[in-house]
């Protein structure tokens, strides 16, 4: 008896395209699977509507400089960046989108913890906790 593999048609990640001009593909905002389905996971557990968007961002703050944000809008703000994401609307502000350029959002469930991660290729450093950096 042969094992069989079954294949997901999913793709691994969304990349949404900055539109800044002079950014190539390495500087999309990448949205995996695994974060999109806890997105919708979480919408659906407080119900939230379903035309509420996901609001994705930085701040100042947090022990290296910048620290991510990450919540839901019911609207998008005057400015704002509007992506679609398999379904999730995303609203970027337009000083957070260069911030954001290149890095991916993730959802982890592992043993060493629970949550949302932003992995940034820009980060010059970061801290322990995982939610702020620095450029």
């Amino acid at each position: 008896m042969a094992d069989t593999m079954i294949l997901s048609t999913e793709p691994e990640f969304v990349s949404l395209s900055t539109e800044i001009q002079g950014a190539d593909e390495n500087d999309n905002i990448r949205i995996t699977a695994k974060a999109l389905r806890e997105v919708h996971n979480i919408k659906a557990q407080n119900t939230i509507p379903d035309d509420y968007g996901l609001r994705v961002g930085v701040k100042g703050g947090g022990c290296s400089g910048m620290s991510y944000t990450l919540g839901f809008d019911a609207a998008a703000k005057e400015n704002d960046k509007v992506m679609d994401a398999n379904g999730v609307k995303v609203f970027i502000d337009p000083k957070s989108i260069f911030y954001l350029m290149g890095v991916t959002l993730d959802y982890s469930d592992g043993l060493m913890g629970r949550g949302f991660t932003f992995n940034n290729p820009n980060a010059t450093k970061t801290c322990g906790c995982g939610s702020s950096f620095g450029v």
